[in-house]
């Protein structure tokens, strides 16, 4: 729902033209900082993994950060846009009768601004985190959490852009729909697949909703 990619813009100032570099470093090591903490039953929440991760890629590109610039560009990744087609595809959804949470390994604070900042945040009946039980995703007990919810697994999609997402939600029993911006991305060859490959969020009713 919301394009991580858009920190670039915020990174150029201090990365120059490394800042793209800067940002698939970043997500990339926040990501996998969560799932050795996981493994490892070491919880630190998920705004101060984004925050080791941050100080890992600027001693990596060999940029110094202040701590006001080191603050400046973790509140800037509260401030991340909606990707295009998130409003238009949660207003059909929510019209169609459909419930619609957010489960995220972010705190529900964090989360809840980063929703409202993208002028999504309406459209969410609530935000299940896993920071509540100290632990992230992929960790099956995250996605037992759509049962506070009261959605049964059969009922339940995840929508996510993410393959270890997927697949983690499919590993529990759950439906799961892979968004596929990029066609040169291919799915990790597991024995988990998604119900649904689409390539924008305007895509989610095929398979999802009842055909008019």
């Amino acid at each position: 729902m919301v394009d991580p990619g858009g920190i670039v813009g915020a990174l150029g100032e201090t990365f120059g033209a490394q800042a793209a570099l800067a940002a698939r470093l970043w997500r990339d090591k926040q990501l996998e900082f969560t799932f050795r903490r996981a493994l490892m039953r070491c919880y630190v929440d998920f705004d101060r993994c984004t925050a080791q991760a941050l100080s890992h890629v600027s001693g990596e590109l060999g940029v110094e950060l202040s701590e006001e610039r080191t603050r400046a560009l973790l509140e800037a990744y509260l401030r991340l846009p909606a990707y295009p087609d998130a409003e238009p595809a949660l207003r059909r959804l929510k019209s169609a009768g459909c419930r619609i949470v957010a489960l995220t390994n972010g705190t529900e604070k964090s989360v809840r601004t980063l929703l409202k900042h993208a002028g999504i945040d309406g459209f969410f009946e609530t935000i299940l985190s896993a920071d509540s039980i100290r632990t992230f995703k992929p960790d099956p007990a995250v996605y037992d959490l759509v049962r506070r919810a009261g959605a049964s697994g059969e009922k339940a999609w995840l929508v996510s852009g993410n393959p270890f997402d997927v697949i983690g939600a499919k590993a529990h029993g759950l439906k799961a729909a892979w968004v596929r911006r990029d066609p040169r991305r291919i799915f990790d060859p597991w024995e988990f697949a998604p119900d649904v490959v689409i390539g924008n969020l305007e895509e989610l009713h095929r398979g999802m909703l009842p055909q008019q």
